[in-house]
C-alpha cells in the first residue's frame, strides 16, 4: 500500500512569505486602502484569502471590499510571484520530492490558496507532476485549520489517516492534521517559528527540507507503521 504524504505549499514547498506580503501591499495599493505593516501582513499567510483580508480590513470576509481585493491580489499574484516560481523553490525540495516518489510515496498538496493558483505556482516551478492531488481553499467550506482539506484529500485517494503524514510551516496545518488524524512533521523555516509550532503538537519538527525526507523515509522497525518513528510528544508537549 502506498503511504501518503500532504504538503502545505506556501512556506512548506515555496519560499513565497515575502512576495505574498509584496502582493498584498500592491493590492491594498490598487483598493487605494493603506497597507498594514508587513509584520501584520505576513501573520495571515496560511489563512484563505477572504479570511485574511477581511482580518486586515476590518470587514465581513463577505463583504464587497473584501471581494475587491481578493480580485486584485489574484491579479498581481500573477504578475509578481509566477514569474519567479522556480526560483522561490526552498533548497532540496525538487530532489526531495522526486526521491520520496521514486520510494513509492503519494504526494499531495493541501493549500489555502486557491486551486488555480496553487495549481498555476506548481506548475511555474515545475513541480505539479510530483502530486496526484492539489486541494485548495475552495473546493472547500472549511479550510485550515478545519480538517476538511485533509479529509478530502484522504477521501480522494483512497487513503486511510493512519497512513499519511501533513507536512506544513503554520501552527493551521498542523491542527487541520491532528483534526482528520494525520501525524505532522512541522517545518520551522516557513511562516511560524519553532515556538509557534511547538505549541500546536507536531508529531515530529524539521529544520530543512532534507530533514523531512529524512523523517519520511525511516524504515520501520519491529513491525511499526511505516513513518512511525521517533516519539510522538505528547498533547501540550513540545516536539522534540
Amino acid at each position: 500500500m502506498s503511504h501518503l504524504t500532504v504538503f502545505d505549499l506556501d512556506g512548506t514547498l515555496v519560499d513565497t512569505p515575502r512576495a505574498i506580503v509584496e502582493t498584498f501591499t500592491a493590492a491594498f495599493g490598487a483598493l487605494g486602502v493603506a497597507a498594514p505593516p508587513p509584520a501584520v501582513i505576513r501573520a495571515t499567510i496560511g489563512l484563505p484569502l477572504e479570511r485574511a483580508f477581511g482580518d486586515l480590513l476590518a470587514a465581513a470576509p463577505d463583504g464587497e471590499l473584501v471581494a475587491q481585493g481578493v480580485v486584485h491580489y489574484q491579479r498581481l499574484f500573477k504578475q509578481i510571484i509566477l514569474p519567479r516560481a522556480n526560483e522561490l523553490i526552498f533548497p532540496g525540495v525538487a530532489e526531495g520530492l522526486a526521491e520520496l516518489r521514486a520510494r513509492g510515496g503519494t504526494l499531495a498538496v493541501a493549500t489555502s490558496k486557491f486551486h488555480a493558483s496553487a495549481d498555476a505556482l506548481l506548475r511555474a516551478a515545475g513541480l505539479r507532476d510530483q502530486f496526484a492531488l492539489v486541494v485548495g481553499a475552495d473546493q472547500v467550506s472549511r479550510p485550515k485549520p478545519d480538517p476538511e482539506s485533509g479529509l478530502l484529500v484522504l477521501r480522494t485517494l483512497g487513503v486511510a489517516a493512519r497512513h499519511a503524514v501533513m507536512v506544513g510551516d503554520t501552527a493551521h496545518d498542523i491542527h487541520m492534521a491532528k483534526a482528520a488524524g494525520m501525524r505532522s512533521i512541522a517545518v520551522t523555516y516557513g511562516v511560524h517559528g519553532a515556538d509557534e509550532l511547538a505549541l500546536a503538537g507536531p508529531t515530529w519538527v524539521a529544520d530543512t527540507f532534507a530533514e523531512v525526507v529524512a523523517l519520511l523515509s525511516a524504515e520501520p522497525a519491529h513491525g511499526a507503521e511505516p513513518y512511525d518513528i521517533g516519539v510522538r510528544p505528547e498533547a501540550g508537549e513540545p516536539a522534540r
